[in-house]
Formats: structure tokens, sequence, C-alpha cells
């Protein structure tokens, strides 16, 4: 669509107001004799604001007369307009057509790489892989080979199940589909045991088929049998079966940390400083002469990159730098209040681990203390099922 409304521009177009109680009727009857029509806003029912090109604006003019509305040119736009109000300044106008053919020549390369539907996956990392596979900025469009990229992203990454490129304007829009992580299935057919999937104490194990081969309140290993795919009959002697059953075991988690009694932090002082650089490409241009005012500070980047219309990018990127100043202050715990700092921190990192904080048993802190700091160990002990199956190879 960006290149019609850029073809618009250059031939001229106009915004128009059209009011009357049969707009709706005139917008159906220009859609239906396929006039370009865009940025079409309404304003309460009987009024309707839009762009639409020199040309088409004779025929809607007529549509909209012969359904009893009026119309009315708000503001003429384009290039034919500009260069009626200078055609006496002819270095404009030159400006302007050069400024014209660059962007038609911009708008064969691709300026912006787009990563959609990743939560997992490190986008800059997927970035890399496709720059290396040939999807990169400042490339030419017609030379890509999509299929190729996709194919080889694929067969690189057990990771992604699905991958996709649509090239928009100047903008390459991937988009992908994560796979999900499976265990390994074993036929129910095959013969397996029940392994332990972490170090744990059993609390409760309920054999489905196969035989137990540990007790609760029995200390295990990762890796070792719980349920073994066999049972013993009296008849049929040892035979081999699929194991399946449920093994409850408390499994500890387990973090430690050392907080010290005397501690240099930074602290945000309330002031700032805005600076700016432009990005053509690869080259950056600083647009400040000075180093920070600050001694210490710190920074937050953020960067937008030059676009015409949604998906037309340009080869250039704003880059906002904001320095936010610090002063460094010591600060002192004391013993209790240096151990709920280690068991906070220690906390949030052990939950993150955890799939269901639910299954939390108990949790027990240790503490070592001297005449610096305080050592803070926190353990979480946690109900799971800890089997998975592993086939029997013969």
């Amino acid at each position: 669509m960006y290149i019609v409304v850029l073809f618009k521009y250059i031939l001229g177009y106009v915004h128009i107001r059209i009011e009357g109680f049969f707009v709706e009727r005139v917008m159906n009857n220009a859609i239906a004799k396929k006039l370009f029509i865009w940025n079409i806003k309404r304003d309460k029912t009987t009024i309707i604001y839009a762009n639409v090109g020199v040309k088409d604006f004779k025929i809607l003019s007529k549509i909209a007369k012969d359904n009893k509305c009026r119309i009315k040119i708000i503001k003429k736009k384009g290039m034919p307009f500009v260069f009626n109000k200078y055609k006496k300044r002819k270095i404009f106008v030159i400006l302007i057509a050069i400024v014209i053919l660059v962007v038609l020549t911009l708008s064969n390369f691709i300026w912006n790489i787009q990563i959609e539907g990743v939560e997992t996956i490190d986008k800059n990392e997927l970035i890399g892989e496709l720059k290396i596979n040939g999807l990169d900025t400042g490339k030419l469009k017609n030379k890509l080979d999509c299929s190729k990229i996709i194919n080889q992203i694929r067969l690189e990454r057990d990771d992604i199940s699905w991958l996709g490129i649509e090239l928009k304007g100047t903008n390459a829009i991937v988009k992908v589909v994560e796979a999900e992580a499976k265990p390994e299935l074993i036929n129910e057919e095959e013969y397996c045991n029940i392994i332990a999937k972490k170090d744990s104490e059993i609390i409760k194990i309920s054999a489905i088929n196969g035989t137990p081969v540990v007790k609760e309140g029995e200390i295990v290993t990762k890796g070792q049998t719980l349920i073994a795919g066999w049972m013993e009959g009296k008849f049929t002697g040892t035979r081999y079966v699929h194991a399946a059953g449920e093994v409850k075991a408390k499994v500890l988690y387990k973090e430690k940390t050392k907080i010290e009694l005397k501690q240099n932090i930074s602290e945000k002082t309330g002031n700032w400083e805005t600076k700016y650089k432009i990005k053509f490409n690869n080259f950056e241009i600083n647009l400040y002469k000075t180093l920070s005012k600050f001694e210490k500070y710190d920074t937050i980047y953020a960067s937008n990159k030059l676009k015409i219309f949604s998906n037309f990018y340009l080869p250039i990127e704003v880059i906002k730098l904001k320095n936010y100043e610090i002063i460094e202050k010591e600060i002192t715990y004391g013993a209790e209040e240096a151990i709920e700092v280690g068991k906070q921190i220690l906390s949030d990192k052990l939950e993150k681990e955890i799939e269901n904080k639910d299954n939390i048993l108990q949790k027990h802190v240790n503490t070592y203390a001297s005449d610096t700091y305080i050592e803070v160990e926190l353990i979480y002990e946690v109900l799971e099922n800890i089997g998975t199956k592993e086939k029997i190879v013969f």
C-alpha cells in the first residue's frame, strides 16, 4: 500500500470532507468503482474525512453529487502542488526530485528486521543467524532467497518448529513458532525402567507395572532405577515389561549467598541529561560535543528507526542517550537485616527453578556470621514426581 500512497503523492492528492446522510453509500460506490481512498476517518454519522488522488476526486465528486452529499477539498497535497508553490525556486525543486529518487532507490533494500513470536529464543542470536544465512539490513530484496534462509535456519535449530519471512516495504518480518521441548516417547510395547530425574528422598512409590526396587524413606541419586521393567511370576518366571507408575519424592533446592555488612551502593540523585546521535546504517554521528556533566552516571539507550510509512524504514536511526546521575554511599546492615536481605535474594532465585510453588514442603535457613559478612543458605524441600522412563537396552 505504501508504494501506491507514494505514487499518489507524486501525482498529487487531496484531503477531503464528505457530508450528507448517505456518506456510506458514497464510499461503497467508490469502492465498487475501485477508487483508491485512504486515511478514512469518520466524524459523527454524516461526515467522513479521507484522502483521494486528484484524478479519482473528479469521479468521487460525481458519486457524492448523485447521492446528494457535499464534498469539499480541505487541503491539497503532493508534488504537483509543491512544485506549483515553489516553481520559481529551482534549487528546492531539484532537491525534492533528488529526495524522491533516493527514497525510490532505498525502497529496493531491507533496512529493518522485525522478529515476532519468540519468547525463550534470544532475538539478537536469531538475527545473527539470519545475517549469516543472507538476511541482513542493506540487502537487496530481489537478491534474497527467503526459502533457502528458512530451510537453513530450521535445519540448524531444534527450538524452532516453523519460520516464515515476509517482506513489506523495506521491512523483513520474521515470524517464529517455537518448538516445545518434549521428553523422549517410548512405545508402550517396548521394555523400560522408571529412573530418578533428580537426587531426592522417596516419599511414596506406586508401581502400576514393573517391580519397585527402592523403598519409602530411601535416598536415591539421579539416574537410579526406581521401578524396574521386569516382573517375577510363580509360573512365568522373570519377564520384561513396560514399567509404569508414580514416584513422589522430596527434592532439595539449595542456594548460598554472602551479604557484606558494609556496602557501597549506587543511588540515583534525580538529575539527568539527554544526548542524541544519528546512525546511518553502520556509521554514527554524535550530536553532542562534550562528555557528560556528571562524574558518575548510568546510561539508558533508546533507538528509533526512521520510517516514512508503517513498513517503509530508512537506513537512519536516531539514538537517544539518557544519563542518570548517581552517587555512591556506604550502608551498614545489622545481622538480622543482612539475613533478611540474603533470604529475599535466594528466595527469588530458587522460586524461578521450582515449577509448582504449592509443592514446597518446608524452608530451612542456615547462617554463618563473621565480623564483616553474613553467609546465608536457603534450602527448599519440594514434593515432586521424579520418575522418568528409560528404555531397556539388551
